[in-house]
């Protein structure tokens, strides 16, 4: 695989580039990917009421959905440096569209809790996206098109609260039973995701070169028992496991706030679930533009200050995050709330974008097993983060009922959004503190000389190949 040949220019109607046709057709698939993981998130108060679900139930169902990744993470990353992006893509696709279109079929809460844990795998997703996009962009790119084509995926994530009540609207005008419009709507996600799964095998290739097998039967890549070492390598760089950290603190924030942010705005600010619901729509559609640029200054810092300016530039934004998050936890205005949100929204995006601005250069030859060990280091956070919030949240609404045992049940309601909001404000505020001092221990990242001068010499042969 050769550096010259990577694109050093991210034109998006370039159709005929097979670096372009591959970002436009693994952005789409990660955006399907999304949009069927969180494709529930919408229909939860049916799911709720249809399957009985307990609160323990509904929050071990976000939990879980969450879990299932962190391993499919780990595995998809190792799986991609020994088979390439492109097969590795078409069977998460095909076999991830199976637990999505059995969660239609679900009648009991522990059938509902397992097809979330599974469905949890096609967040791995993300993994081959960025793997797929680094190998296809030069270093003054790399950045750029890594953040553009995850941000865009992430939009699957927030789509899904228009999509899916869209899909279902359609759904009952062939009169389906709007109880059971769900049920078809993830159903007919699923088979939506399948389809991508054959879209990406006929129409994309693992190397601007070929395909895996192919370069492999000529002696251009690795036996496949070569790259278990790469695992192996990536495991021991004590780097890779501070951007696990790193990613955890973004993209696992980003994940449980947005996930928790709805009935903390109803419960705090008395907003409701129609306009607490779009405006976390509005934030997760952030996405379009804030991870990108935190690629783009992450490439940016890079040529200005080499390797070193991607850490720095990504400790600065992380530094960001945190104060923004601790920050809006304690206010009690809500206009004021709203600006702190977005400061937030934007900063959280941007570390995520400048965090896979930094992995490409961590280790080339591991890029699949780096790139899987970071991308789940976002799903320990998110898993992490909701644990701590579900236990202070249940134990304060606890409280609050036993101690307003007696009173009316609008009484009881109120004294229950008041604790959770309460318990969920100090959850926020430690989060937040917590990514001020991961920002601190991201400036541990280090690179060689001989990193700096590999990089300097991939750019000057990629412009080389321009002229």
């Amino acid at each position: 695989m050769s550096a010259i040949t990577k694109s050093t220019k991210l034109d998006l109607l370039n159709f005929k580039s097979i670096p372009i046709r591959t970002f436009w057709i693994t952005s789409i698939a990660f955006f399907m990917c999304f949009f069927a993981w969180f494709g529930i998130v919408p229909f939860m108060p049916y799911v709720v009421k249809d399957l009985g679900l307990t609160p323990d139930q509904k929050w071990n169902s976000i939990i879980l959905a969450v879990t299932g990744t962190v391993f499919a993470r780990l595995l998809i990353g190792k799986l991609c440096d020994k088979y390439g992006p492109r097969i590795c893509y078409t069977w998460l696709l095909m076999l991830g569209a199976i637990p999505v279109i059995l969660i239609g079929l679900v009648q009991t809460p522990t059938q509902f809790l397992i097809c979330r844990l599974f469905i949890g795998f096609i967040g791995a997703s993300f993994v081959i996206t960025q793997f797929h996009t680094s190998i296809m962009f030069a270093p003054n790119i790399v950045g750029t098109a890594n953040a553009t084509s995850a941000g865009w995926g992430n939009l699957g994530g927030g789509a899904n609260r228009l999509g899916m009540p869209l899909i279902a609207a359609v759904v009952v005008s062939f009169g389906i039973a709007e109880v059971d419009a769900w049920r078809y709507s993830m159903v007919i996600a699923g088979v939506i995701c399948f389809l991508m799964g054959l879209v990406y095998y006929f129409f994309t290739q693992d190397t601007i070169e070929g395909n895996y097998t192919e370069l492999r039967a000529e002696g251009r890549l690795p036996k496949t028992k070569k790259d278990e070492a790469s695992f192996g390598t990536a495991v021991k760089d004590y780097r890779v496991w501070i951007l696990f950290v790193i990613y955890a603190a973004c993209f696992g924030m980003e994940l449980t706030v947005y996930g928790t942010m709805d009935d903390y705005l109803q419960n705090t600010f008395h907003l409701s679930r129609t306009s607490a619901g779009n405006l976390v729509l509005s934030f997760a559609l952030m996405n379009i533009f804030a991870r990108t640029l935190g690629g783009f200054f992450g490439d940016k810092f890079g040529r200005l200050k080499g390797l070193r300016g991607r850490v720095l530039f990504l400790a600065v934004i992380l530094a960001v995050e945190g104060i923004m998050l601790t920050t809006f936890s304690s206010v009690t205005s809500f206009t004021v709330a709203i600006v702190f949100l977005i400061g937030f929204s934007l900063s959280v995006q941007m570390a995520e974008g400048a965090t896979f601005s930094v992995v490409p250069f961590i280790n080339k030859k591991a890029m699949g097993s780096i790139s899987g060990i970071v991308g789940a280091g976002g799903n320990v956070g998110a898993f992490l983060a909701a644990i701590l919030l579900k236990s202070k949240s249940a134990f304060a609404e606890k409280a609050a009922i036993a101690a307003n045992e007696g009173a009316t049940q609008e009484v009881i309601d109120a004294a229950q959004a008041a604790a959770s909001s309460s318990a969920v404000s100090g959850g926020y505020m430690l989060i937040g503190i917590v990514v001020v001092i991961t920002s601190l221990i991201s400036l541990a990242i280090k690179f060689s000389v001989e990193d700096e001068r590999a990089v300097k010499e991939e750019m000057l042969g990629s412009k080389a190949s321009l002229t």
